[in-house]
């Protein structure tokens, strides 16, 4: 019998009463701060929809270690925390824990986050989906003894160290990858005669809408722009989505060696990603990509395009705003090393393997990374799972 079984026995050997999240935490909604007032260099995070900082501001309307959760947006539900000075945005909850003598607030983090799916499912449907201030109030959780909470929250954070250093591992592989690729393919040492995506497609086009609904389970194979971003590497084999062939009009497609282009986003840094499609079969382009076909090594392509160098010149003259735009002029006007095709092989293999071991989910730091994460959701869900004590349920 480990020690977590012997405190509940101990401590709650009937359950735990189950309570709404109201009679746990202080719950506030944070203010609109305008984007053009935020900058860089200011002192605090700005936070917004609960995933991350947008931006940094020179006040404050929070203070101390808080739990947040999106309120509207695509993310609406997600949970998170921080902890120190930070200003919460109309568009997030902060929740503050009551009694601390009695609870520990990452303790009730952790409890939350592990009923974040139920709170995305729920979201309220609309324009723009969102939770609203009184789903969080009576939603409802299940909060044992201190000593329960404290001796579940030594495993977990451990758990989360572990993730974090094999993160930070990576992400310095990753950042060496990044160098020897773009080292690699500056040429240096080497003269080859450097081409425009013009020149060296055959042809380029841009793809037809996809609508989300009409994304299927069997059919032909397709790519939605936004999974360019989300989904794929440089390279795929194989497509994630699928769609009835019948109901898209006028069709593009894409085949073996082929680049797509993702030429809307969100951000200035990565309009523009490319990934090359290595396997067979024709399959079917979503709107807002591009579409080139060309006669150069499909592998040194995906990497070559992956460059700095290339990704610089695919965010040259684009706005930073909502959403981020690019073009199939645009694209054509990217310029690139074109060695002989022996050569592409050669680098193209080489790159390969290193990418393999910092980016491919199969091999190296990214399974065993999806491997631990995966051991702390199921380690996460047994120890945040207690029996509930029905005749005590506090309203």
């Amino acid at each position: 019998m480990n020690k977590i079984e012997q405190l509940i026995i101990r401590l709650c050997p009937n359950g735990v009463v189950k309570q709404k999240i109201k009679n746990i935490c202080n719950i506030s909604i944070g203010e609109f701060v305008h984007k053009n007032k935020q900058r860089d260099d200011a002192p605090y995070p700005v936070y917004n929809g609960g995933i991350s900082n947008t931006g940094f501001y020179d006040e404050y309307n929070n203070d101390g270690e808080m739990i947040l959760i999106s309120a509207r947006g695509a993310n609406a539900g997600f949970v998170n925390k921080i902890s120190g000075k930070y200003w919460a945005g109309n568009s997030c909850y902060t929740l503050d824990v009551k009694d601390r003598v009695n609870n520990n607030w990452i303790f009730i983090y952790y409890l939350i986050k592990n009923n974040e799916q139920k709170l995305l499912g729920e979201q309220q449907r609309g324009s723009i989906p969102a939770i609203s201030k009184k789903q969080i109030e009576d939603f409802e959780i299940g909060v044992p003894p201190l000593e329960v909470q404290d001796e579940i929250v030594h495993i977990l954070d451990n758990f989360t160290l572990l993730s974090a250093e094999l993160s930070a591992e990576l992400k310095a592989r990753q950042k060496q990858y990044e160098f020897y690729r773009d080292e690699l393919l500056a040429f240096k040492n080497e003269k080859y005669e450097y081409k425009t995506l013009g020149e060296v497609a055959t042809e380029m086009y841009r793809g037809n809408g996809i609508k989300r609904t009409e994304v299927t389970k069997t059919g032909i194979p397709c790519v939605r722009y936004g999974e360019i971003y989300t989904s794929y590497n440089v390279t795929f084999n194989e497509c994630i989505s699928h769609t009835n062939e019948n109901i898209i009009s006028s069709k593009k497609y894409f085949e073996h060696g082929d680049v797509l282009f993702a030429i809307t986003g969100e951000s200035v840094e990565e309009i523009g990603k490319s990934i090359v499609y290595l396997g067979k079969g024709r399959c079917l382009a979503g709107g807002d990509m591009v579409v080139m076909k060309h006669n150069q090594n499909p592998k040194y392509m995906a990497y070559v395009l992956s460059t700095t160098q290339a990704q610089m010149q695919k965010s040259r003259g684009k706005v930073k705003s909502k959403v981020v735009h690019s073009s199939v002029p645009d694209l054509k006007e990217i310029s690139i090393p074109i060695p002989p095709l022996c050569v592409q092989e050669k680098i193209a293999d080489m790159l390969e393997k290193l990418d393999k071991l910092c980016n491919d989910i199969t091999d190296g730091l990214p399974a065993e990374i999806e491997a631990r994460q995966k051991q702390y959701e199921y380690y996460r869900d047994k120890l945040l799972t207690f029996k509930e004590k029905k005749d005590e349920q506090v309203t």
